[in-house]
C-alpha cells in the first residue's frame, strides 16, 4: 500500500529524530534485540494507530525487524510529526498520517490501515478498535493492544456488551506503563507543551488540576516543583483524600474556577470544565487538556458564547466572552503535550513500547488460547520490561535468597 503523508522530502530530518529516540530508548532496543535473528512476527500484518512520533518510529521499526508488515495511522489529528511519517514511509512502512488532519481525514487514515486486513491491531485511545468493530468486523483479527486509560475503558464497555471480537491486552494497565508513562511522562510533557505554547512563568500561579489519577498526580507534582500553588478537583473521594494527604488543596471545580490561573484537565471524562465554570473564571485564565480526547473542556460553549476568537500564538486561541473576560485555550483543547510539544520523553516511552512489542508477540504466539476479553499485561512481561529498564540505566538490585523464599511460604514465623 502506498503511504499518504504530508511531505516525503522530510525523511532525512525524520531519520535524525529516529536515531535520537533510538539512542535514548535502550530498554526498547534491548527488547527488540533479545529476539536475535528470530522473526516471531513473520508475515503478520500489524495495524498501528498511535501518535506518529520519534518514539513510535523506534517501535514501528522494531516490529518490522521482527518480521511484521506494519501499517501506521495517527491516534490524533494534530500530533503527527511529519518528518517521522516521511522517514517511516521511506523505510517501507505504510503510513497514513499528517499533522492537521480534519475529522474525516483522520478516520479515513484509520480505515486505510484496517483495509490491510491486519492480524493484530495496536491502538491508543480505541478509535481503531471501535472503527474495526463498526465497519470491518467481518475480517478475522487475532488480537489487539491498547495504550491508554481512555481506550481500555471503551474496550471494557465493548466487552461487557458482549461485542468484543478478539482478545485485547491492556498495555495501559502494566505497572511499567502507568507508574511511569502516565505519571512521569505526562507530568513532564504536559508542562513542556504548556510552556512552549505560552512562554509564561508557572511559579506563583494557581494551577488547577482536574483529576488525581496517575496522570493528574504527575501533573500536580510537576506544578508544585515549578513553585505553583496547586489545586486539585476530583469526583472520587479516595483520590480527593489522597490529594489532600499529598499536600494539595482540594475543592470543587465551581470554586476553583474563580481563583485558578491555569487549568489542566486529566480525567478522561466529558465536560469537566463546563459553561458555568468558564463564566466564573478570571480574565486571562489559561485552559489546557492532558486527556486523550478533546472533550474535557467544553470548547463548544466557548465557540458559542464568545464575542470574538483569535489566534494569539501558534497554539493559543483567545476567546473574548460576552461577560468581557478573555480566556486562552491551548491546542484547541486537544492533548497539550503532543499538540504543543513532542509528547513523552523517549526514556519513558521505551517502557510503554516494550510492553506493546512484547504483548504483540504474546498475542501472535498465544491467541488461540485467549478469549475475546480485555487482559492485563502478563506479569512476566511487566517484570522483564522493568529489568531491561534497570539494566539500561545501569542499576543493579538484590535477589531474594532461598531462605527468604522459604520464610515467605510458611505460616509459622
Amino acid at each position: 500500500m502506498q503511504s499518504k503523508i504530508a511531505n516525503p522530502s522530510l525523511a532525512p530530518e525524520g531519520e535524525k529524530s529516529y536515531f535520537w529516540a533510538y539512542r535514548n530508548m535502550p530498554a526498547l532496543v534491548k527488547t527488540i534485540d533479545s529476539f536475535g535473528d528470530n522473526k516471531p512476527l513473520a508475515r503478520k500484518k500489524i495495524a498501528m494507530c498511535l501518535h506518529v512520533t520519534k518514539e513510535t518510529s523506534v517501535l514501528a521499526m522494531g516490529l518490522k525487524k521482527l518480521g511484521a508488515n506494519v501499517y501506521l495511522s495517527a491516534a490524533n489529528p494534530l500530533t503527527t510529526q511529519d518528518d517521522i511519517a516521511a522517514y517511516l514511509s521511506f523505510q517501507g512502512i505504510a503510513v497514513f498520517a499528517w499533522r492537521g488532519e480534519n475529522s474525516d481525514e483522520y478516520f479515513d487514515c484509520i480505515r486505510s490501515i484496517l483495509k490491510a486486513k491486519p492480524d493484530i491491531i495496536m491502538d491508543d485511545g480505541g478509535d481503531a478498535h471501535v472503527t474495526f468493530h463498526e465497519e470491518f468486523s467481518n475480517h478475522k483479527v487475532l488480537g489487539g493492544t491498547e495504550e491508554t486509560t481512555t481506550g481500555v475503558t471503551r474496550l471494557r464497555a465493548l466487552s461487557k456488551a458482549g461485542n468484543l471480537r478478539y482478545p485485547v491486552i491492556a498495555v495501559n494497565n502494566a505497572y511499567t506503563k502507568f507508574l511511569f508513562d502516565n505519571r512521569y511522562g505526562t507530568g513532564q510533557s504536559t508542562f513542556d507543551g504548556l510552556l512552549r505554547a505560552t512562554s509564561l512563568l508557572i511559579a506563583g500561579k494557581k494551577v488547577v488540576v482536574a483529576g488525581y489519577g496517575w496522570v493528574g498526580k504527575g501533573i500536580a507534582k510537576r506544578a508544585r516543583g515549578l513553585d505553583a500553588h496547586v489545586i486539585v478537583t476530583e469526583v472520587d473521594p479516595l483520590k480527593a483524600l489522597e490529594a489532600h494527604m499529598d499536600g494539595f488543596e482540594v475543592m470543587p471545580m465551581s470554586k476553583a474556577a474563580e481563583i485558578g490561573d491555569i487549568f489542566i484537565t486529566a480525567t478522561g471524562q466529558i465536560n469537566v470544565i463546563r459553561g458555568e465554570h468558564l463564566e466564573r473564571m478570571k480574565d486571562g485564565a489559561i485552559l489546557a487538556n492532558a486527556g486523550h480526547f478533546d472533550v474535557e473542556i467544553n470548547v463548544k460553549y466557548l465557540e458559542q458564547n464568545s464575542l470574538s476568537k483569535r489566534s494569539v500564538r501558534q497554539f493559543v486561541d483567545e476567546y473574548n466572552l460576552k461577560n468581557g473576560k478573555r480566556l486562552y485555550l491551548i491546542g484547541k483543547g486537544r492533548i497539550v503535550n503532543l499538540v504543543a510539544a513532542e509528547g513523552h520523553p523517549p526514556e519513558v516511552m521505551m517502557m510503554s513500547f516494550s510492553n506493546q512489542l512484547l504483548s504483540v508477540v504474546y498475542i501472535s504466539e498465544n491467541y488461540s488460547n485467549l478469549k475475546n476479553e480485555v487482559y492485563d499485561v502478563p506479569e512476566s512481561i511487566d517484570k522483564k520490561v522493568a529489568r531491561n529498564a534497570l539494566e539500561a540505566m545501569g542499576i543493579n538490585i538484590d535477589e531474594i535468597t532461598e531462605e527468604q523464599k522459604r520464610y515467605a511460604s510458611e505460616w509459622r514465623v
